[in-house]
């Protein structure tokens, strides 16, 4: 009998006679719940070990896959990418929300990462600044193509990751710290002239684990704040972005599950 890993509370036996190698990773832990109960059949409860929902469930293909929560931030995604690899998990697609910072991408739309510029501390102890934080490229097509055949509004490009918040995405009028470091005014608009198109927190950390670790990753996030005009997040587009994000996230598992 399989040990059941720590932090995610379940290990391969756990998985059944024929354990998935998919895994869909949400940010929150609702999400999750939701995507194996509402968008996927037969969902089995694998743990819900420290707030780290974990199920099993089946695509409309017939083939199962994991629907599983990352918690916020890089250093939680690691923790729990390195346990599910050791599960047998060799593909992980991202489902998240992130903002936006080009005016051409709006809330409500997605955005799927080709690439991210990476400030993640996390990152760093799993590889040099250096190295390339790339998404597949056969899943980042995957993911393209599923939003082009729902018509859904997408963007595909290079994404910021960061470690925090506030500080970390140049928030200041919205935060209880209005000051920001020298390093960190401006940041914004210069990731604007790089053509980055948004920020969000965990992609690069994901991607550096998987040139590493040896799996494919994929990262499709919902566009719920416009950092063009403001800080906040548009409370009126979430819903729908997170939906969409699901939607090209389920299209795209089905072809490689």
């Amino acid at each position: 009998m399989s040990t059941s890993f720590y932090h995610i509370g379940f290990g391969l036996d756990d998985l059944g006679p024929e354990p998935p190698t998919l895994a869909l990773l949400s940010g929150d832990p609702n999400r999750a719940t939701m995507i194996a109960r509402e968008r996927l059949t037969g969902a089995r409860v694998l743990s819900e070990n420290r707030g780290l929902n974990s199920y099993v469930a089946l695509l409309p293909n017939g083939r199962p896959i994991i629907s599983a929560t990352s918690g916020m931030g890089a250093p939680s995604l690691s923790i729990v990418v390195n346990e599910l690899i050791q599960v047998g998990v060799r593909t992980i697609i991202r489902i998240g929300t992130c903002g936006s910072i080009q005016a051409s991408v709006a809330p409500g739309a997605i955005v799927i990462s080709s690439a991210a510029l990476c400030r993640q501390g996390a990152a760093n102890d799993i590889a040099p600044p250096e190295y390339p934080a790339v998404a597949d490229p056969f899943l980042t097509v995957a993911l393209a193509d599923a939003a082009r055949a729902l018509g859904i509004a997408h963007a595909v490009g290079i994404t910021a990751s960061v470690d925090t918040f506030y500080e970390g995405q140049e928030r200041s009028s919205s935060s209880a710290n209005p000051y920001l470091l020298r390093s960190l005014r401006g940041m914004t608009d210069e990731f604007r002239h790089l053509n980055v198109l948004n920020y969000e927190m965990e992609a690069g950390t994901l991607f550096k684990m998987a040139g590493v670790y040896g799996f494919r990753a994929g990262c499709v996030c919902g566009v719920i704040a416009q950092r063009v005009t403001g800080e906040n997040v548009v409370m009126d587009a979430k819903g729908g972005a997170v939906e969409r994000a699901i939607e090209v996230a389920l299209a795209a598992a089905e072809k490689f599950a």
